[in-house]
């Protein structure tokens, strides 16, 4: 049975995500603070953690490096707090999604599914090829086909596509993307990503005007979907 912590301080809402996902075969666990949320997850080891980032104690920001100072458990925030540098500052603590509150059951529980099973699937894979229905992605040797033939990258959109294709149904912020393939003195130049996602687009996407694997995630990163 797959566990989940619920980390909240209204009890209206971990009382419903607690009736909701118990009604769906989960085993619920809850905390309506930070550092209970840290208790809980050593001594428990859930399987995905579902965190709010207002908490009355600690930061949830802290709470997710607190976390991600051990474990790769995914980490799905909940939060009513909309901003972008909010959401980015999340992810780059190592959050693995971001959910906006008020938000829908339904797509809630399709993320918890997403994340437990690319959760799964990182501590069982052994392949090192990657593929999709359009290409294939060899992390070893370095290469790119669609079909039988090689496509071409640059060493930066090769740098680019690995970081996404490494970290599959992940959102990667912008500010990641930007410090692992051009360096610490570039997080702000974001028009990098917008110039060099277009060509890897044309290259590798049927349609790129409507990408199927290379998705943006407007004012926050881009995530790499199978």
């Amino acid at each position: 049975m797959t566990s989940v912590l619920v980390v909240d301080d209204e009890p209206q809402i971990v009382r419903a995500l607690r009736i909701n996902l118990t009604a769906r075969g989960y085993h619920v666990m809850t905390a309506y603070d930070g550092r209970t949320a840290l208790s809980v997850a050593v001594e428990a080891k859930p399987d995905v953690v579902v965190l709010d980032l207002g908490l009355p104690d600690i930061d949830g920001v802290d709470v997710i490096a607190g976390l991600r100072g051990w474990t790769a458990i995914p980490i799905i925030v909940l939060s009513a707090r909309t901003e972008s540098a909010r959401k980015v500052e999340a992810l780059d603590a190592g959050a693995d999604d971001y959910m906006t509150k008020p938000f829908g059951m339904d797509e809630l529980l399709a993320r918890l599914r997403a994340a437990v099973r690319r959760s799964a699937s990182a501590q069982v894979a052994d392949d090192p090829v990657v593929r999709t229905a359009t290409f294939t992605v060899d992390l070893v040797v370095k290469k790119v086909h669609r079909g039988d033939a090689e496509v071409h990258l640059t060493p930066t959109e090769w740098g680019l596509l690995e970081m996404l294709v490494r970290n599959p149904g992940r959102l990667v912020s912008q500010k990641q993307l930007l410090r692992e393939v051009w360096g610490p003195s570039h997080v702000g130049e974001s028009q990098y990503l917008r110039v060099y996602m277009a060509q890897l687009r044309r290259k590798l996407e049927p349609v790129p005007a409507h990408p199927r694997h290379l998705i943006t995630e407007p004012g926050m990163g881009y995530r790499f979907e199978l």
